[in-house]
């Protein structure tokens, strides 16, 4: 009769899911004007760093406009200056016309008679007149300082649209397509409705991350920064990692929730669309009772086990199971570690008859 014993073990609940590889962040990177590509400066499997020039696209429209735009700020710079100079000249003008008249009325009181009072009146208008000079050209200088300060803002403005026809990256990675070469014409990518086609898609491989699709029965189980043991098939290799983060919400149309585990990929060698399993440990059962899995016998929703004491006869025991392994299950109770059991079919044993074990 072929027997085994009931031992005490470690055991854990674990289960295991299929992902895929995929970048941490990727990205159609699309240009902001519409141009013919200049000069393309990478291709794919090129490693970017974030910031690296890519490409640049040649745009004749913006460069002009910018020429025009400098023009401007030099026009409005040299209207500014002579609003100044006009300024200054309608100050000093206005203190002589302000002394004339301050002697002339000091005259004209100190002596009475001695300056006609029609003089005196001349002298006060040329004052007025003196003193509106200048505010018209404070209010010209004012003005001028407006225009200068619009073209400036102007250049500005064309000084970065022309800054878009360097086509940077956003992020570290690899360019995994390349879409359009030197001298093609590359539309602007300004809006979500666009049927504009994106220059390179650039994705980041340092780091990569499943997509678990966890399933309803265990999603209770899942928790931030637990660790699991992720194999790669198509590189004989086992990896630890640690769930990062999960939707915390269960899916309707596949009754799953999403958890993700981040894999960092210092040397590169994990590629993008590989497979990965993923091992989660649901539950643990440190130095528990254990019998090998052929031991277990299902009656209907009861589970028995057979064993034998020392003198060979067979007891049944009703017994309660727990975790599940390929080669074990454990005993939570009716059974005792050392204890001999039945292993195989039971069919044909009766409680209390008498069998020679033969251990496996």
């Amino acid at each position: 009769m072929p027997a085994g014993r009931a031992v005490r073990m470690d055991m854990q609940n674990t289960v295991t899911l299929t992902a895929e590889l995929e970048p941490f962040y990727e990205v159609d990177v699309m240009a902001k004007e519409a141009g013919y590509i200049r000069h393309m400066l990478v291709d794919i499997g090129d490693h970017v760093k974030a910031g690296q020039l890519l490409c640049v696209l040649e745009i004749p429209e913006l460069q002009d406009d910018r020429e025009r735009a400098q023009a401007d700020v030099q026009t409005a710079t040299a209207e500014q200056s002579a609003a100044e100079q006009d300024q200054k000249r309608a100050v000093a003008a206005e203190a002589i016309a302000h002394l004339s008249y301050t002697r002339i009325l000091d005259v004209s009181k100190k002596e009475p008679g001695l300056v006609p009072l029609q003089d005196v009146d001349v002298a006060r208008s040329r004052d007025l007149e003196a003193e509106a000079q200048v505010a018209a050209t404070e209010q010209n200088v004012q003005a001028s300082l407006s225009r200068l300060q619009a073209a400036k803002a102007a250049l500005e403005h064309e000084n970065a649209l022309l800054e878009y026809t360097r086509i940077i990256s956003p992020l570290n990675g690899v360019v995994t397509q390349r879409y359009a070469s030197d001298g093609a014409m590359i539309q602007a990518g300004i809006s979500s409705n666009t049927q504009a086609m994106p220059v390179v898609h650039v994705a980041e491989d340092d780091t990569l991350r499943l997509m678990l699709p966890v399933p309803e029965a265990y999603v209770g189980t899942i928790h931030d920064g637990e660790s699991v043991t992720v194999m790669v098939p198509a590189l004989g290799r086992m990896l630890a990692g640690k769930v990062t983060r999960f939707a915390d919400r269960v899916q309707t149309s596949t009754r799953t929730m999403t958890a993700e585990v981040d894999l960092k990929n210092a040397k590169r060698d994990l590629i993008p669309g590989m497979y990965a399993q993923v091992q989660l440990n649901l539950s643990d059962a440190p130095k528990t009772i254990a019998v090998p899995i052929g031991a277990i016998e299902s009656s209907g929703s009861s589970m028995k086990v057979y064993t034998v004491d020392a003198a060979g006869t067979v007891h049944i025991r009703t017994v309660a199971t727990g975790i599940q392994s390929p080669q074990f299950v454990q005993v939570q109770s009716g059974i005792q570690p050392g204890e001999t059991v039945v292993l195989g079919s039971h069919s044909g044993l009766q409680d209390g008859e008498r069998v020679q074990p033969h251990f496996e």
